[in-house]
């Protein structure tokens, strides 16, 4: 097999595919990419066994075949090349040169038989989605992270709904980590049909590969097959391998209607949240957060380094509640709201706090009150 191939091009492609190829797994084959030259193309394949990327560049086909070689070498061998197109070409016993006139690397390469087949989708039933969109909404719901160790597959993965019986129709993510949730609803343009379906749990870490390949404009395919979520763009395919397990209900938590209800200024809020954060440490995350006549106090104490508290004005004129709450968590959910101006919804220290733009109401985020 030999052939060249334009070094931004495939440099692009091998930066984003490091977190599949870098990812620990059984079988040392993944963390190599498996290409295939043919028709003045290259087919590239890279897989973690729980999602799988290919995609398909322009090249200069001298000798079609199939090579596996460790996609972190050639990604920083690529990198660094002097010129504008690199030459592979594999010798004898699965080695493979890389070169010009004056760099030369000769690698070992792997059995490309021994790769995993990645899976085959016939008769999908896409629908189209905004690019940009679905970057917004996955990095939205992403920034909750699950714990590590936590096997939920609620906490690991980010439910996904189609919300057809809607007009207009929407599709909705719902991501949690046990202490707080978010939900961002995408509104779908009425000449776009979206096929019924049910709800599917994605991997939080499948939609961050996702994600890298989405771009700022155009549209992207989204399909779901068997157990795949999968997403199709011009010229490369991610498939996702979905979870297994229900989500928990969610309705009665976003949807209530007591409570109380107030509005905010965004700037000044946030600010007061970094500053009262300063002082939250891993064990001691928690501040106390007071609500009475108009104002909002809250009172950031760690035995290990000091104490802090501030106040602001807010239109607030309910009852005297204080709650405790991890300010970091106000923090990530107002840096994704684009409003200038949020609506807090109170209703006592054992609910969570609802968050949400005044005018934009495509995301919602809970936070869970601590108990100190």
């Amino acid at each position: 097999m030999k052939f060249s191939i334009n070094k931004n091009e495939i440099v692009d492609v091998l930066g984003r595919i490091q977190g599949l190829t870098g990812r620990r797994s059984s079988l040392a084959i993944t963390e190599c990419i498996r290409i295939q030259a043919k028709d003045n193309e290259v087919h590239l394949t890279a897989t973690d066994l729980e999602t799988c990327f290919e995609g398909v560049l322009p090249a200069t086909v001298h000798t079609p075949g199939t090579i596996a070689i460790s996609a972190r070498r050639l990604y920083d061998i690529a990198r660094e090349f002097p010129i504008d197109d690199i030459l592979v070409e594999e010798t004898e016993n699965r080695w493979i040169n890389i070169s010009d006139t004056k760099v030369h690397y000769h690698l070992m390469g792997m059995n490309p038989e021994d790769f995993p087949e990645a899976p085959i989708f016939e008769d999908v039933d896409f629908f189209e989605l905004p690019s940009a969109e679905l970057k917004r909404m996955i990095e939205k719901s992403v920034v909750i992270s699950g714990i590590g160790e936590d096997k939920k597959p609620h906490i690991n993965g980010v439910l996904f709904e189609r919300l057809t019986q809607v007009i207009p129709c929407s599709v909705r993510m719902v991501s949690t980590d046990g202490s707080r949730l978010s939900k961002f609803d995408l509104t779908i343009d009425e000449s776009a049909a979206i096929p019924e379906g049910p709800s599917v749990l994605i991997p939080k870490k499948g939609l961050s590969e996702v994600n890298k390949f989405l771009g700022g404009s155009g549209a992207v395919k989204v399909g779901i097959q068997e157990s795949y979520f999968i997403v199709q763009g011009a010229v490369e395919t991610l498939a996702v391998r979905m979870l297994e397990g229900k989500y928990p209900p969610y309705d009665e938590l976003v949807l209530r209607k007591d409570g109380y209800s107030f509005q905010i200024d965004k700037a000044p809020f946030n600010q007061m949240l970094k500053r009262m954060s300063i002082l939250c440490t891993d064990n001691y995350r928690a501040a106390i957060f007071t609500f009475e006549n108009g104002r909002l106090i809250i009172n950031a104490t760690n035995p290990d380094i000091g104490e802090s508290n501030e106040d602001m004005a807010i239109d607030y004129d309910g009852e005297k509640m204080e709650a405790a709450f991890n300010p970091r968590f106000f923090i990530d959910a107002l840096s994704s709201v684009d409003d200038d101006k949020l609506i807090l919804n109170i209703v006592n220290n054992n609910k969570p706090c609802l968050i949400e733009g005044a005018e934009d109401k495509t995301y919602l985020s809970a936070i869970m009150p601590m108990r100190v």
